[in-house]
């Protein structure tokens, strides 16, 4: 079944001769429970495409479908309310809430909805993350790989169609890189959870079922790895 789907997006920055394109009539589909990588040089147009999927930024032209919702027919409040319940955002710098615990970090995306926290479906979150000890720290009293484990529980709390990762293991050492790359592929497996993972790490990109590589705002190669 289809989760998302994108019809000739092209962003472009800037007017006439200092205009910069960088995304140019891309197409393609992901079909829930796929894990995808998108890989490409600095520069390529990969973190700007993570950003129009994620509703983050507005496309020059073209339209972008998630779970047949067209987001950008959607007003600014209409926006920022189906991307806070239906697509998960994974950064490489975490981006906690520094004055928020661990729990309240994790439930953020549920508490602004003014929806009750589903103690069980948490408590199964924190368990498989290992942060089950670490709910009443400090985002600063905690690793990176720790931090970016809370950020991974933010980003499933509301059960999203999608959930997009931008880099998640660049600001990681590789015994903490491999271990978020196996509790992601972990959520995707056990969950159906569709993941987007944007990385320049081939042994990353590798491990997903689908690759797309991105080159200059085009795509350039479209591969299944595993069916």
């Amino acid at each position: 079944m289809e989760i998302l789907r994108i019809e000739h997006l092209s962003k472009v920055y800037g007017k006439g001769e200092t205009a910069v394109k960088a995304l140019d009539d891309v197409s393609f589909s992901i079909n829930k429970g796929e894990f995808v990588a998108i890989i490409g040089p600095s520069g390529s147009g990969k973190s700007t495409l993570l950003h129009l999927l994620g509703g983050v930024d507005r496309p020059t032209s073209g339209k972008v479908f998630v779970d047949n919702t067209d987001i950008y027919e959607l007003n600014e409040t209409q926006l920022a309310i189906f991307r806070r319940r239906q697509i998960g955002l994974i950064y490489q710098f975490y981006n906690l809430i520094p004055i928020l615990t661990v729990e309240e970090n994790i439930t953020l995306p549920l508490l602004l909805d003014g929806h009750r926290v589903d103690n069980k479906q948490f408590e199964e979150i924190v368990s498989i993350l290992n942060i089950q000890n670490r709910l009443q720290h400090l985002p600063n009293q905690l690793s990176g790989g720790q931090q970016q484990r809370v950020s991974i529980g933010r980003a499933l709390i509301s059960n999203p169609a999608i959930m997009l990762a931008d880099e998640p293991t660049g600001n990681l050492d590789s015994k903490n890189s491999e271990e978020i790359i196996d509790l992601l592929k972990r959520f995707n497996k056990t969950y159906q959870q569709t993941l987007i993972v944007i990385t320049h790490d081939e042994r990353i990109a590798l491990q997903a079922d689908r690759v797309i590589a991105i080159e200059d705002g085009k795509i350039t190669k479209d591969e299944v790895i595993r069916p």
